[in-house]
């Protein structure tokens, strides 16, 4: 007797889909002697139904694919199974199946894009599947599977192409179970060597990752093997963070001893320090300091630029304006370092257009802190009558005295 077509037993029998009766189709999907082409007829005849609420029919349908697989032998075979696990895939991911999560992640096994016979349609569902259903207990493996994709350089555009839909899917996965641990495989997939478009894809799933990655970027900023530029990259993505301002401090202290620490001729990377080192100092004055290391830092970005023979004047003067902002004692006592500095050198030289620009400023940020320290005021009240300064310099002191309240 000859087999009836099975679109037409399938048509015949499209009305139990309506009372989720899946019973028929589970029966005509499990024939034992039924094909792969056959088998993706009856699901994409229930896909495309559009019935809800038969999760488990997707996953005992799943479970039989996988256990079909070792029967491929043609590449139309292989096509058609590759095609009924998207299906089921993504049935299981809109059903929010968590009970299939072992199965999906098989078929992201099964179907890895490191076989050549794989398309890479079907590791990308059953990524994405993973994150639609919650599968926490897999973000290890889907970790690994992306720093692993992140470390390949690949020139064949068939490769590459395949290998980026398993990097989507990767992402995808990792920003749904907003889990830390997949912070920093969808940072490095930002900045890697994919199309410009994966690597949106990636930027955009970071903020909905990790509310404070504050020490996964401080861990790549500090990281000696990272080139400047990804380091700049890492700084940049805390600031869009809604991370509590403590730990945008936090960050802002690494990034700005980084910048000293990264010894480099490139002038390329040392632009890109300089750019971190002066948001970072900014972003210090905004929100506070963490750690001592903050004011070892901006007496650096003070000193060494004061010692230069073609000083940053705007890195001076965020630092000068970080430290009072600041007010702490430490803040105040370095600016009093600065003013005695300075005081020295108006009594015995040099005294240019630079240590003029200075004393302005530094005095104009003492004025800003309101600091009662008598070694201050004195040293102010000093200048103010030392015929060596102009009057106008004398002006400046009389009137950081008069911010401070003092006579």
């Amino acid at each position: 007797m000859k087999r009836i077509p099975i679109t037409i037993i399938l048509f015949l029998a499209g009305m139990t889909l309506f009372s989720q009766d899946m019973s028929f189709y589970t029966s005509e999907y499990m024939r034992s002697d039924g094909t792969f082409a056959e088998r993706l007829a009856v699901l994409e005849t229930v896909r495309n139904s559009g019935v809800t609420g038969i999760g488990e029919f997707y996953h005992n349908a799943l479970r039989f694919l996988l256990l079909r697989v070792p029967d491929i032998r043609t590449r139309t075979e292989q096509e058609a199974a590759e095609r009924s696990a998207v299906i089921l895939c993504q049935g299981l991911g809109t059903e929010r199946y968590s009970a299939a999560s072992t199965d999906v992640w098989q078929v992201a096994v099964t179907f890895d894009v490191a076989r050549d016979a794989t398309d890479g349609n079907a590791m990308q569902s059953a990524l994405i599947a993973l994150g639609q259903i919650g599968a926490n207990e897999f973000v290890p493996q889907i970790v690994q599977r992306l720093s692993n994709f992140n470390t390949q350089y690949i020139t064949n555009p068939e490769t590459r192409r395949r290998v980026q839909m398993a990097v989507v899917g990767c992402i995808s996965a990792l920003e749904a179970l907003q889990d830390i641990r997949g912070y920093r495989p969808v940072f490095f997939a930002s900045v890697g060597t994919y199309d410009p478009s994966i690597r949106e894809i990636a930027a955009n799933a970071l903020l909905n990752i990790a509310e404070d990655p504050a020490d996964v970027l401080i861990a790549i900023i500090q990281d000696p093997s990272i080139d400047p530029n990804v380091k700049l990259t890492a700084w940049r993505e805390m600031l869009k963070t809604d991370a509590p301002n403590s730990s945008k401090a936090r960050v802002a202290a690494a990034a700005l001893a980084t910048s000293y620490n990264y010894s480099t001729n490139n002038r390329n990377y040392q632009m890109a320090l300089s750019e971190m080192r002066k948001s970072a100092i900014d972003t210090i004055r905004q929100f506070g300091v963490t750690d001592s290391s903050v004011y070892v830092n901006l007496e650096k970005a003070y000193a060494s630029n004061f010692v230069n023979s073609a000083p940053d004047y705007d890195e001076i003067m965020l630092a000068l304006n970080a430290l009072a902002a600041i007010r702490t004692t430490e803040a105040v006592e370095l600016l009093h370092k600065f003013l005695r500095e300075l005081h020295g050198r108006r009594r015995s030289g040099p005294w240019g257009n630079k240590e003029r620009q200075l004393f302005e400023w530094v005095i104009s940020c003492i004025g800003v802190t309101g600091t009662q320290s008598a070694e201050i005021i004195i040293l102010l009240t000093t200048i103010q009558r030392t015929e060596a300064y102009t009057s106008q310099e004398q002006n400046m002191a009389a009137n950081a005295l008069r911010s401070l309240g003092a006579r």
